[in-house]
């Protein structure tokens, strides 16, 4: 439909009330949180954009699904729907079923980790980075340079760097020390950008050339497709899911964040087609998750996720989805807020490097910003940046992120668009005030995955 008005393709029938908070509130909200807005409760939020990761609504469809769920410890009849829906969108030989996508990362790399060992993707996103490198093995981005430049035009600026990826094959070749290639689709670290069919095909074809299997982090595969569908020549006329089949035909496996593109609130998957590779995952998951039959999930939770694969793929709702997302890019770019482009599907990447020039990288422009979103409206978002991704050399030195990003991210099917609408106000606001916002500094840090505990304060 060609109308200007972006409509919900589906209507309410349960409401959640939200909680208004007082300028005052939130100030003290901030500070007792150490400026760090993981660690706000969630109560204390107004619109959370923070993550689309588990936030999502089920439908009516997923929730009935969740009554007829088995609940039988080995062999449920949820788990044998899941996998015959995973199968016919895949192809993909043995399916795992796991509580979240970190939990698919973890068993993968624990399986084909270790030192010395690199595993190359277009960009790790966090959790598959730090599983990565918990395993003392190497995580490389090998995203195009396109996808670097906040401002570029690139219709696919997830894609995957070929000559480099080639590069780094040649120069290991004989040493067994690259397990597997991974690409993330669509790049979540580099704006939620997607990666193209022929890209998919290529990378495939060059791990094929030196033996490497190929994998993907399949948490938008969707939206990913969609994207396809729009953008790439000679896909227009094909359906989602004819496009999502082919992606996963090249694949020798995947990890998924169900919390994405299933639309549920937990759940993952391991997939993989190498027959002794799923041996040594099933022996691990039943060590650590559960019997491969219900992976660390109730019954219902697999039937909720066989409902949302089929919905997901629906090119309304996909529609819907994309345009809503690009709705509050355009009108952000209408106000002056520089945005990484073009907008990708599942949420908006303010470009904090740019927007906040006086507050320096070692400072967390993106973070920044986050703060002062909530101080003002009860928002809360994320940063992508030095804050998660920054780190010091051996000698001390700080190391800044190719990117400071603020993430605006969606949750699927929960907010309407006066909620929209009043984000932009919000940020409407805020850009009257952009250069008296302060940068911050960590004051306490864990090891590993720092931006979901740090303690900060103002400089």
């Amino acid at each position: 439909m060609n109308f200007k008005t972006i409509i919900e393709p589906f209507r309410i029938k349960m409401v959640e009330p939200l909680r208004m908070t007082t300028p005052k509130d939130r100030k003290e909200i901030l500070e007792k949180a150490h400026y760090n807005l993981f660690l706000i409760k969630a109560k204390d939020i107004l619109i959370d954009l923070l993550t689309d990761s588990g936030t999502g609504a089920m439908s009516a469809r997923q929730w009935a699904k969740m009554i007829e769920g088995d609940e039988s410890y080995a062999g449920c009849e949820s788990y044998y729907e899941l996998e015959e829906v995973v199968k016919d969108l895949t192809g993909i030989k043995h399916i795992f079923p796991t509580h979240q996508g970190r939990a698919s990362e973890r068993i993968l790399f624990q399986i084909v980790g270790g030192p010395e060992t690199i595993i190359p993707n277009n960009t790790h996103f966090d959790t598959t980075r730090a599983n990565i490198e918990y395993t003392k093995a190497e995580a490389l981005d090998l995203v195009i340079e396109e996808g670097k430049d906040p401002q570029s035009d690139h219709p696919f600026k997830g894609n995957m760097d070929l000559v480099k990826l080639e590069k780094l094959f040649k120069e290991n070749e004989g040493k067994n020390n690259i397990p597997l290639c991974l690409l993330t689709i669509t790049n979540n670290s580099g704006g939620g950008q997607p990666v193209s069919l022929k890209n998919i095909k290529e990378t495939k074809e060059l791990c094929e050339k030196f033996k490497i299997p190929f994998f993907l982090d399949a948490c938008r595969f969707a939206e990913n497709a969609y994207f396809i569908k729009i953008r790439e020549p000679g896909q227009s006329d094909r359906s989602v899911k004819e496009i999502c089949q082919e992606i996963f035909s090249y694949a020798d496996g995947f990890t998924f964040s169900a919390k994405k593109d299933a639309i549920v609130n937990i759940g993952g998957l391991l997939a993989v087609n190498n027959d002794e590779l799923a041996g040594k995952i099933q022996n691990l998951e039943i060590l650590t998750e559960g019997y491969p039959t219900y992976g660390g999930l109730a019954g219902r939770d697999l039937a909720a996720m066989a409902q949302g694969l089929r919905e997901v793929v629906e090119e309304d709702y996909l529609e819907y989805r994309i345009k809503s997302t690009n709705y509050l890019g355009q009108k952000l770019l209408e106000i002056g807020i520089p945005l990484l482009t073009p907008i990708g599907g599942h949420a908006v990447y303010v470009d904090a490097k740019s927007y906040l020039s006086h507050i320096p990288p070692e400072q967390f422009p993106g973070q920044a910003l986050a703060c002062e979103l909530y101080l003002e409206g009860g928002i809360r978002s994320v940063e992508i940046g030095s804050f998660m991704f920054g780190k010091n050399d051996d000698a001390g030195n700080f190391i800044a992120s190719s990117m400071e990003l603020l993430r605006l991210a969606i949750p699927r099917r929960v907010y309407t668009q006066s909620h929209i609408d009043f984000v932009i106000e919000v940020f409407e606001r805020v850009h009257a005030k952009k250069d008296k916002i302060r940068g911050v500094k960590i004051v306490e840090e864990p090891p590993f995955l720092r931006h979901f505990s740090s303690k900060l304060a103002l400089t």
